[in-house]
């Protein structure tokens, strides 16, 4: 086995994409455990984990998103949230955190946040007295908010490789995306008094009124995103196409969307799209290799062995997937570790729903977590900002966020109180 694990770890450091680098271990792996003649079967096993129907919104939210994104949407909200709370003390602050929380409603996508407010919100930020690591760090911070508030494409990854209702995991993130964006804003609001941050001056806030209904095109669009799904009116998949349409015209609206613009957002789907699904098919080998080798059942007698509870193995667990977060992509973190570690939770009593929104959240820590963090990595480029002193600035921030997710694993009812209301939720 061995050489199995250096021939990995060759595949690595040779600069391959991780999915061939996992794919050629998985096969690799075959030949070692003497399973080769299971091969034959494997691309069978392949098309089954992506042959999901609720996969099928995740391309279409992807493409909702880069449309948006180039539509002049983030200007918007910026304005909308200075409009709300642009007055207080350290109000830039805050209308980074909120203006993250509009965002998230309509990309999903941390990384697209991140860049967005990254070009937009942090030099505004410098100019008015903010250090520069200090507004680079908060927009990172607050970007984490994106994949949790739906849509959310690690959502929608874990409820197709759990099959867990997509529905649920949307309803399910309203509530923990709300309160991490809370304890951002208290966090900002304690660096705000101690260094004195400044507010914005009453002439440069925009009317209330005028930005909001300018602002509702954009926000209209997660109202009929979740309102249709909760409803019943639309499944996931069908939201996702009618929210591309919405974009579509929102972007129009807004900017006017040309055609090199179209253009760039369908290649960015793809590309992103594809390198998902691309990752499912590799992984899908090494977890069909772990199924035959009964990994599953191996961890579940260990836990039995060593008498961890239903809250013991969810933390240990969850420590697993924050360390596995800050080196891995997080559908890749999904794929290896969901089929693995997350049966046990289940035969333990979790809920699938309340179990989905822990490791989507603390996967998305590993974002703005060194040394891999992929927003600290986007916002460091941006901005200029040297990588190490960002992550020592961002540091209270995720101790924070560290936080609000011990209160999840704590408190399932924060997640579950929406679906268990609209009854798709164990009681």
């Amino acid at each position: 086995m061995i050489w199995v694990v250096m021939a990995g770890a060759a595949f690595l450091f040779s600069g391959l994409a991780i999915a061939y680098v996992i794919g050629g271990a998985a096969v690799l792996a075959f030949l070692a455990t003497d399973n080769a003649r299971y091969l034959a079967i494997l691309p069978q096993q392949i098309f089954s984990k992506i042959d999901v129907f609720a996969l099928m919104a995740m391309p279409l939210f992807i493409l909702a998103g880069e449309l948006m994104n180039r539509g002049g949407i983030t200007k918007i909200l910026i304005n909308l949230s200075m409009a709300l709370v642009g007055r207080v003390r350290g109000g830039l602050g805050h209308v980074n955190i909120l203006t993250s929380v509009f965002f998230a409603g309509i990309s999903g996508s941390a990384v697209a946040d991140s860049a967005a407010l990254s070009n937009t919100l942090v030099p505004e930020m410098q100019r008015r007295g903010y250090t520069l690591s200090y507004a680079s760090a908060i927009t990172a911070a607050s970007s984490i908010i994106g994949p949790i508030v739906p849509p959310s494409i690690i959502l929608i990854f874990y409820g197709a490789l759990m099959g867990t209702s997509v529905t649920a995991l949307f309803l399910a993130g309203i509530v923990p995306g709300l309160v991490l964006a809370g304890a951002l804003l208290l966090v900002n609001t304690f660096f705000a008094i101690r260094d004195d941050h400044p507010r914005v001056p009453r002439e440069e806030m925009p009317s209330f009124f005028p930005t909001l209904l300018h602002a509702l095109p954009a926000l209209s669009i997660p109202a009929i995103i979740l309102g249709g799904i909760v409803l019943g009116w639309m499944t996931p998949t069908e939201a996702a196409a009618v929210a591309v349409f919405a974009a579509f015209g929102a972007g129009w609206f807004y900017a006017g969307l040309g055609a090199n613009d179209i253009f760039e957002a369908f290649r960015r789907t793809a590309l992103l799209s594809g390198s998902i699904f691309v990752i499912i098919c590799a992984v899908s080998a090494l977890g069909h290799l772990g199924a035959l080798e009964r990994v599953p059942e191996a961890i579940s007698d260990t836990v039995a062995r060593l008498g961890l509870g239903p809250l013991q193995y969810m933390l240990a667990m969850n420590v697993i997937f924050l360390l596995a977060g800050m080196v891995l992509d997080i559908p890749v973190a999904l794929a290896l570790l969901v089929p693995l570690l997350a049966p046990v939770a289940l035969e333990q009593g979790a809920d699938p729903v309340h179990l989905g929104i822990v490791l989507c959240f603390n996967l998305c820590i590993g974002l703005v977590s060194p040394p891999m963090g992929g927003c600290l990595l986007v916002v460091s480029a941006v901005t200029g900002v040297n990588y190490w002193r960002l992550a020592r600035t961002i540091l209270p921030f995720v101790l924070v966020q560290i936080g609000v997710l011990a209160l999840l694993v704590w408190r399932p009812e924060i997640s579950l109180a929406l679906p268990r209301a609209f009854g798709l939720a164990g009681g």
